[in-house]
Parts: C-alpha cells; sequence; structure tokens
C-alpha cells in the first residue's frame, strides 16, 4: 500500500448506508457531549451570577474575575489538551475531560467561597479548553471525507445548544426558587449529568483511527474502520489514513523559526486579528452577562433570566443560518457583512439606552438589539472566523500557527469577560456598546485591508500569494 501524502485523494468506494452509518452518528452524538458541555460550562454563569453574587459577596471585579478565570483556564487547557490527545490518543483525552468536568462541577457547587469557586472555574475551564482542541479532532479523524465538515459543525451546534440550555434551566429555575441565594448551586451542579454521559459513552467509543495508525498500531485501525464504514470502503480507507497519519506528522514540523519568516508573521497576523476582533464583537458578554445586562436594561431579574433564553434561541438559529451561507458567498463578502450588521447593531444598543427614557420601550429596544445582534454574529462571524483560520495556514506551519491563533483568541475572550461588568458598571450600557461599535470599525478596516478571500483556492494558491510568487 502507498503511504504518500497524495493518497488519500484516490477514489474511494461510495460511503454507502448500513448498520455501521449508525454506529458512526452514535459516535458523533457522544463525543459531541463535549462541545454541549463547552456550551453549558459556559453559558450557565450568565443566570446564576446575579444570586451568586449576592451569596458569596461578589462586586463588579470579582464578578469579572470568576467568570473570566474558565476563560483563562481554557487558553491552558486548549494548548495542553492538543498535546496531551497526540500523546495519549482522542478517546482517553476525552474520557479524562469527562472527569474533569465533573470534578470541576461539583468543586463549583460545594464552593465556600468566591476565592474557592474561581479555583473550580479554572479546573472547569481547563477541561473546556481541552474539550474545545480534542474533540473537533477526534470527528474529523472518524468521519468519512465527505461528510466530515457536516460532522465537525454538529460540534459547534452543541456548543450554542448548550449555551441555549443552560439559559432555559436557569430560567425555570430561577422562576421556582427565584428567593433562595443558594439556587445558583442547583443551576451549576446540572452538568454533572452530561458529563457522565460523556464518560459512559465514551467508554463504548473507539479510537481515532487516524491516531492508531499514526502509533503504528494498524490491525486496530482497520478494526475501528470496520466498525464504522462498509467493509469495502474500510479496507480501501487505509491507505487515505495512513496518508492522513503522514501529513498530520508533517503539520509537526514548524517550529519556532517558522515565525522568522515574514509572509508567515504576516498570516499569523491575519489569524490572530481576526481571533482577537471576534471576540471584541462582545459576543461573549451577552452570553455570560446577558441577565444582567438585560436587568441594568430595565428587566425584573425574573424577566431578564426569560428574557435571555432569547439570546440563546438566536445563538443556536444565528450557526444554522450561518452554516448554510458558508458554502455560498466568499468568506471576506459575508465578514464584512457580519461586521458591519454587528457594528450597526452595538450603535443601536447604545442609542436605544442613551436617547430613551427608562421603561419598557427602552427595556425591550435593548432586547431586540441585543437578540439581532446575536443572530447576526453567530451566522457570519462566530463560524466565519474557525474555517478561515483552518484555510489560510499551509501545512506545515498549520498546527503551530492555529495553535497561536487560538490562544489569542481565548486571551481575548478572557480580557472581554473580565473588564465587561467593570466597564459596564462605570459608564453604562450606552457608552459600553458605543466601545464595542468603535471596535467593529476597527474590525472592518483590517478586514478589508488584510484578510484574503479564501473560498474555492487552494492553499498553494494562497501560499504563492504570501511568498509573492507571481500567479
Amino acid at each position: 500500500m502507498t503511504t504518500h501524502p497524495g493518497a488519500h485523494h484516490v477514489a474511494l468506494p461510495a460511503d454507502t448506508p448500513g448498520p455501521h452509518s449508525r454506529r458512526l452518528g452514535l459516535v458523533a452524538v457522544v463525543a459531541t457531549f463535549g462541545g454541549l458541555l463547552f456550551g453549558y460550562d459556559t453559558g450557565v454563569i450568565n443566570g446564576a451570577l446575579e444570586p451568586l453574587s449576592r451569596d458569596l459577596g461578589l462586586n463588579s471585579f470579582t464578578e469579572g474575575f470568576v467568570v473570566s478565570i474558565l476563560i483563562f483556564g481554557a487558553a491552558i487547557g486548549a494548548l495542553v489538551g492538543g498535546r496531551l490527545s497526540d500523546r495519549r490518543g482522542r478517546r482517553h483525552n476525552i474520557l479524562m475531560l469527562a472527569v474533569i468536568f465533573a470534578v470541576g462541577t461539583l468543586g463549583c457547587v460545594l464552593a465556600p467561597t468566591w476565592q474557592v469557586l474561581a479555583v473550580f472555574r479554572f479546573v472547569l475551564g481547563l477541561a473546556v479548553g481541552g474539550a474545545s482542541a480534542t474533540v473537533p479532532v477526534y470527528l474529523a479523524e472518524v468521519a468519512p471525507t465527505e461528510r466530515r465538515g457536516g460532522i465537525v459543525t454538529r460540534n459547534e451546534v452543541m456548543i450554542v445548544s448548550g449555551q441555549f440550555a443552560a439559559f432555559v434551566i436557569n430560567a425555570i429555575i430561577y422562576n421556582i426558587w427565584s428567593g433562595w441565594d443558594g439556587i445558583w448551586r442547583v443551576m451549576l451542579v446540572i452538568a454533572v449529568l452530561p458529563a457522565i454521559a460523556l464518560f459512559v459513552g465514551m467508554l463504548r467509543m473507539p479510537e481515532s483511527p487516524r491516531w492508531l495508525v499514526s502509533q503504528g498500531r494498524d490491525d486496530e485501525a482497520l478494526g475501528v474502520l470496520k466498525q464504522i464504514r462498509s467493509p469495502e470502503r474500510a479496507v480501501a480507507e487505509m491507505d487515505e489514513v495512513r496518508a492522513l497519519a503522514a501529513e498530520e506528522a508533517a503539520t509537526k514540523t514548524a517550529g519556532p523559526t517558522d515565525l522568522g519568516v515574514k509572509w508567515v508573521r504576516r498570516l499569523i497576523f491575519i489569524g490572530a486579528g481576526l481571533g482577537i476582533f471576534q471576540q471584541f464583537t462582545g459576543i461573549n458578554s451577552i452570553m455570560y452577562y446577558g441577565t444582567q445586562l438585560l436587568e441594568s436594561a430595565g428587566f425584573s431579574a425574573n424577566a431578564a433570566v426569560i428574557a435571555n433564553t432569547l439570546n440563546g434561541l438566536f445563538s443556536v438559529l444565528g450557526i444554522l443560518v450561518g452554516l448554510t451561507l458558508m458554502n455560498r458567498i466568499d468568506r471576506r463578502t459575508l465578514l464584512l457583512a457580519g461586521f458591519t450588521l454587528t457594528t450597526t447593531f452595538h450603535l443601536l444598543v447604545g442609542l436605544s439606552a442613551y436617547l430613551l427614557p427608562d421603561g419598557p420601550a427602552k427595556s425591550y429596544l435593548v432586547l431586540v438589539f441585543v437578540i439581532l445582534f446575536v443572530f447576526s454574529m453567530q451566522g457570519t462571524i462566530g463560524p466565519l472566523v474557525w474555517l478561515i483560520l483552518s484555510e489560510i495556514f499551509p501545512l506545515k506551519i498549520r498546527s503551530l500557527a492555529i495553535g497561536i491563533c487560538v490562544l489569542v483568541l481565548w486571551l481575548a475572550n478572557a480580557v472581554v469577560s473580565l473588564l465587561f461588568p467593570i466597564v459596564r458598571e462605570a459608564t453604562g450600557i450606552a457608552n459600553t456598546f458605543f466601545g464595542f461599535a468603535v471596535l467593529g470599525v476597527i474590525a472592518l478596516v483590517f478586514v478589508y485591508k488584510c484578510v484574503p478571500e479564501t473560498r474555492n483556492r487552494s492553499l498553494e494558491e494562497l501560499e504563492d500569494e504570501f511568498r509573492g510568487v507571481p500567479a
């Protein structure tokens, strides 16, 4: 059998339906519980923060710290998680993450002080970051080539579904036990259930065939492929899996010395810039602090928790629309449209808060414009940035470059999470969103000047463009 990197371009037998299709579907469902946990654990703080702040005596700084410490943990978890999954296996890593999710959750639920809560939020962050680095890779490596995009994007859908579920569950719990300050512990403990489901489910799931081949365990890899492919497809695909494992090894040939190359630095600057501006839209300030924002706009505590579920619903709807648009519209065009829409809605939120007197009109206008911002963001910039990051880097530097860009993205997320409650308390809703609008204008200039079109262009063409090689 050939093992050269181009081997996987040989035509394979069709991916015909059969018992193996159901097995593959089950693998995808179980693995994406990691995405569901990612979403729930980042979203649950939204409704829990108000009773939590009363119970543990938080101010705007300690609120920001408790929320953002998870994101700092996720930045580290993403870096370490990717390395561990390469060393120990994707399945092993997901099992370990399920345990960390459960331990982190229980630690948060039982925390007697905000300092202990922060420690266990950091532990949860390690699991969130590890899941963000491991689950999409596992899904990509078990999926057949022709279905890979659809299966991998299920994880993105599960993340926003997890946030939506957190908002709905918070609203139900809050409206049943709203007088009890310890209610936030009930909201948090529910995350133990999907963590247990992920652990028990992954015990029965196979290891990634590509990882097994990279470890020289070809017979086991073929056994896995026979579980999730038709028999003839499984045998034929071993060549492809060997080739993909060789490419995976090739992605690790880049090192820090490659950062000395001008065009490589330029690509990483573009990727990191996209990550920063994706987070500087403030999307996660809504995902983490939406309930408090709506209270500031004039809703009662109970109404704010219920109204916030609309942010979760339109986040899910937005990403579903985005997944249908991404392959039909040029990336740059969609990105520019996305930043134009989000910046417009930032301005409208700011103007509503600034110009209107307190009352239902102001509250509901702020809610409507925030929902439209969330929908626009999740339908364009949210998934597009991840897609462009997967497309702009040549194979040799892809692993190193994406690692740097994702770290920068997580850190930008953490900065917004830490500063949002402080800035909102100090300057008010209007000035906070005017600030986001200014950042949106800068993002539009950045995309227009710096970001290349990647749709329907090969990696080789993009590399030639950045190297300055004539077409």
